[in-house]
């Protein structure tokens, strides 16, 4: 290579920048190369946005050596500046890189080489911006392009967003004069891309977004119910694709868990990289991965960055990533030489609560923050010497180290106070003041002062504004002090406004700059941090909504992005479900049609009954409703396919009408349908707890459940288990608009309406009722809820309730119920579920086991105290004969729901047991006909509905509701007409 470097290189006396693309072994431009190429050469700024593997590197690199002068490229990995400056240098183009890998003696060589001209590009890591010495050369170099690789680091809207980056206007401004810059990147949303413009302080740039879509990669997404289920669909994957490949997961343990078991899986050799590996680690295992020693590597997001491999073959999403940025950006490092090659997300929804995690670590709570600042501040130290893990201990918060650093970091931007880098041992020293000197802030007679002060100044220079690192050895000779004597001054020193010192520390250390202020004084702004964090949780949804999507992957994608060529790419999973395009990139797919109703893998749909498939989902939807948003989905599975497992008789889920009604499906089946159901909006899944998705109805899914006769048009299940579901469901009888029954219904069928409506077989689980269900009994306690005499009388029934379960479990009574848990309940007799859960040491798992019985004791004891009480009165834990009569569906007088009436599934009576005239006996109504009034309005069914099943008039409907209540049974106001 040449030692020297004078004007532009000789091929470009033609002014064709295609004389210089053999330079870099290429013969044409890709697409969108060329045009970012022109407008730098004529002097504008640019940010270019183009996919992975587009080929961003060759748009400011081969502009560096159509120029006078040196090109700073800031990368944000020293292992991309590595090998960008190995390919480079091969090519025999001057181009070297500063960083810690380097001796100081090998940097300053780097930086004389730079302020000579002989270099075209230097490579940078942020870091590198803090350091005063690069600072001081490169104020003095002749740089002519500022290039900012992975731009979206600038950005706090991005996926990957570093504070060193933020420095770079700043930089740009102030060292190099507002040099032209282009910044690039190959995943930014148009948010990003106006924070990259505003923070790089780029001067009316010109904007190149090359279209997204990558044309040689296949994406899937796979459901996986649990870990098990992804291991052995991780395996097979592995075991059908070859060459190399990356397996992302969410956490440095889950990448050991996963090298741990996957080459006996695979049969092949596979490494592990993650930031908790020692740097030599970390190397053997990328330079092993690079040279192709190594076929597979499991990684967390630190590995990829800019990773120049140009035949991976596959990208394995083992865990969801936190946004369509990052996995677009991961999922690219396939294929970069242009043959086929796939990506695969493995996807469950238990994924999410890892990236929740992860979102509420990067914006900590107003409480985690003041905690924080608070205990910095009860220190007297300076500067404060702590790890994040320490403070986190020090205050105990759940939060993770994450959230302790965002803290400080929110604190630093408020101005009290500054996170300081491990300095080697080194002082830190400030001057914020554009006066020539702070000697004339100086009394004459301080000599001493003065003489420290001018050998600040001295080594501060022209780094007014910046923190600057020196051993304090140096500063005392300059003064001409002793050690002691140095420490003192400077201390007496930081009396002034515009001056400041840190003494030395070893490592990561807090310095304030302020201690008179008190939190709720700070300015920071809480509102724009719930934002963020609201557009942070907006990102992982538009993850798990390309995860359950029908539509076109690579489509979905495109559009997050705003691409306006975006079309259907006719080779991912949706477009091609058996891989036809991969197998044969000559081939032509046809197009699948979308939102049909119909089958995935549809060829044999006749063979599917569709009235049998509604009946089915319909089943599914009944299922839903009655478990009231309580639990989970592999729960209701297990509920409907008929499990006699422990979880589900403990929550009397075997109890229920729907219970065993698609026995003959597989629980992953009913799971997977689930899945379906959720993706179309038919049911949605929440978290009514940390970490506890549950499933709930959406007003789409019971209209379907009461009026549905087609399947809806995006739903889109495969052909195996539609007709799985249909075949099971066939044997249900379904009721049609006429009322009458089929003719040609099999002799075993189930009437489905008396199933989907009647529950007569057995009571529904209370502890499953929405609280918003169960009415508080006050009205039924008049004058008892501060009776000394019914809390004792509670205080009994609890213990004695404690007692037997202690004794069939053989563990001692305070593990069931502690003593201050059981006065808590007896003082608020809880009336339900949400009562119940917000008394202290009341655990989910206890609620589940133990919520029902506990509440139908609460509620027989405060009847039986009630001033007049009738042992035979109304309730649920003991109806008199007449009522279980009626529950049973024995008993000639018993008011009933006939089976398979009308409406597509609305229970309704037949006509001479519902003309109702009240008795004179208010008793009698309740126990007869005000439990079926209040039964349909606990199922959900509207008030018109209601009367037109029991054919009843508005004052009668409202009368049975009362009197329901007075027998103790929850009543919502919702209800009301």
């Amino acid at each position: 290579m040449s030692s020297t470097r004078v004007g532009p290189h000789p091929e470009l006396l033609t002014g064709d920048p295609e004389c210089l693309l053999p330079r870099f072994g290429l013969d044409s431009f890709r697409p969108g190369q060329r045009d970012v190429v022109d407008a730098l050469a004529n002097g504008d700024d640019c940010l270019c946005v183009m996919p992975t593997g587009g080929g961003k590197s060759l748009c400011y690199q081969l502009p560096a050596l159509q120029r006078e002068g040196t090109t700073i490229v800031v990368s944000p990995l020293i292992a991309l500046m590595k090998d960008q400056v190995d390919s480079l240098r091969s090519r025999d183009i001057a181009a070297r890189l500063i960083n810690s890998s380097l001796s100081l003696r090998e940097q300053e060589s780097v930086m004389d080489e730079m302020a000579a001209g002989i270099l075209d590009l230097v490579y940078v890591a942020p870091e590198r911006l803090r350091n005063s010495r690069f600072l001081e050369r490169v104020r003095d170099a002749n740089i002519t392009l500022l290039a900012v690789d992975e731009a979206h680091c600038v950005s706090e809207w991005g996926h990957d967003f570093r504070p060193d980056y933020s420095r770079l206007g700043r930089f740009r401004d102030r060292y190099l004069k507002g040099v032209q810059t282009i910044g690039l990147t190959a995943t930014a949303t148009p948010a990003v891309r106006d924070d990259i413009r505003e923070l790089l302080h780029l001067d009316k740039p010109r904007v190149f977004v090359t279209g997204f879509a990558r044309e040689n990669l296949r994406f899937s997404a796979q459901t996986c119910h649990n870990d098990v289920a992804k291991q052995k669909a991780l395996g097979r994957y592995l075991r059908r694709h070859q060459g190399a490949g990356i397996i992302y997961a969410a956490t440095r343990k889950r990448c050991e868990e996963i090298a741990s078991w996957l080459p006996a899986a695979c049969g092949r050799d596979v490494g592990v990289y993650h930031a908790g590996l020692l740097p030599e680690d970390r190397r053997s295992v990328q330079d092993a991965f690079m040279s192709g020693k190594l076929p597979i590597i499991v990684a967390t997001n630190a590995f990829g960055m800019g990773i120049d491999k140009a035949d991976i073959r596959f990208v394995v999403h083992y865990n969801l990533p936190g946004s369509l940025e990052a996995y677009y950006q991961e999922a690219g490092r396939a294929g970069r030489d242009g043959s086929m090659s796939d990506c695969l997300l493995l996807f469950a929804y238990s994924d999410r609560q890892i990236q929740e995690y992860f979102i509420e670590n990067r914006y900590p709570s107003r409480d985690t923050v003041r905690k924080v600042y608070e205990y910095l501040l009860s220190l007297e130290q300076d500067p404060i010497e702590l790890t994040l893990d320490e403070v986190r201990e020090a205050i105990a918060v759940k939060d993770g180290t994450e959230a302790i650093g965002t803290s400080e970091t929110l604190l630093a931007r408020a101005e009290v106070l500054k996170r300081l880098d491990s300095s080697a041992n080194q002082a830190v020293v400030r001057i914020d003041s554009e006066e020539p000197t702070l000697l004339d802030f100086l009394p004459p007679e301080a000599k001493l002062r003065r003489r420290v002060m001018a050998a600040v100044e001295k080594v501060i220079g022209n780094q007014r504004g910046e923190d600057v690192y020196v051993k304090p050895k140096r500063l005392a000779e300059l003064a001409g002090v002793d050690r002691t004597q140095l420490t003192r001054v400077l201390r007496e020193l930081q009396g002034l406004r515009s001056f400041d010192y840190v003494p030395p520390f070893r490592g990561r250390a807090v310095h304030f700059l302020r201690r008179d202020l008190t939190f709720d004084q700070l300015n920071i702004d809480f509102e724009e941090l719930e934002r963020r964090k609201a557009s942070e949780y907006e990102k992982l949804e538009a993850v798990i909504a390309f995860a359950r999507s029908k539509r076109c992957r690579q489509r979905v994608i495109l559009d997050y992005f705003g691409d306006p060529d975006a079309s259907d790419c006719l080779r991912c999973d949706r477009c091609d479900p058996n891989g036809i395009a991969v197998a044969d990139p000559t081939s032509v797919v046809a197009h699948p049609s979308v939102g049909t109703g119909s089958l995935e893998d549809s060829q044999d749909n006749q063979a599917v009954d569709e009235a049998a498939l509604v009946t089915g989902i319909r089943v599914i939807l009944s299922g839903v409703t009655r478990t009231h948003g309580r639990i989970g989905k592999m729960l209701i599975a297990q509920m409907l396919a008929g499990s006699k497992n422990k979880r589900v008789t403990q929550l009397r889920l075997n109890r229920l009408s729907t219970y065993g009604m698609l026995e003959g499906m597989r629980q992953s089946e009913l799971a997977m349908l689930i899945d379906e159901l959720i993706a179309v909006g038919l049911l949605e899944q929440k978290e009514i707890s940390e970490r506890r998705p549950t499933i709930h109805m959406t007003e789409l899914g019971r209209e379907m459940m009461h009026r549905g006769n087609r399947i809806p048009e995006e739903l889109s299940i495969r052909f195996p288990l539609a007709r799985k579901l249909a075949a099971v469901a066939q044997r249900i009888q379904t009721g049609d608009v006429d009322s009458r029954q089929s003719d040609e219904a099999p002799e075993n069928a189930v009437p489905l309406d008396d199933r989907l409506s009647d529950e007569g077989r057995a009571s529904d689980t209370s502890s499953l009722t929405a609280p918003s269900e169960r009415l508080p009994r006050e009205a039924s306690r008049v004058g008892s809820t501060s009776n000394e005499s019914l809390v004792r009388d509670l205080t009994d029934q609890l213990k004695r309730f404690r007692r037997k379960r202690s004794a069939a479990l053989n563990v001692p009574p305070h593990r069931i119920l502690p003593g201050s848990v059981i006065d808590a309940i007896a003082n608020l007799q809880p009336a339900n579920t949400s009562q119940l859960e917000s008394v202290d040491g009341i655990t989910p798992e206890f609620l589940e086991t133990y919520g029902n019985d506990l509440l139908e004791l609460i509620s027989a004891t405060v009847a039986n105290s009630q001033p007049g009480h009738d042992t035979k009165q109304l309730t649920d834990s003991s109806a008199p004969n007449a009522l279980r009569s009626t529950r049973e569906g024995v008993g000639d007088d018993a008011t009933r729901i006939s089976p398979g009436h009308v409406d597509a599934g609305l229970p309704a009576t037949d006509a001479a047991d519902t003309k109702l005239s009240l008795k004179s006996d208010a008793t009698i109504i309740a126990e007869e006909d005000c439990y079926w009034t209040w039964r349909l309005f606990r199922d959900g069914y509207a008030w018109s509905q209601v009367a037109k099943i029991r054919n009843l008039s508005n004052d009668v409907m409202q009368e049975h509701l009362r009197l329901a209540a007075v027998a103790g049974h929850p009543v919502d106001s919702d209800w009301s007409p």
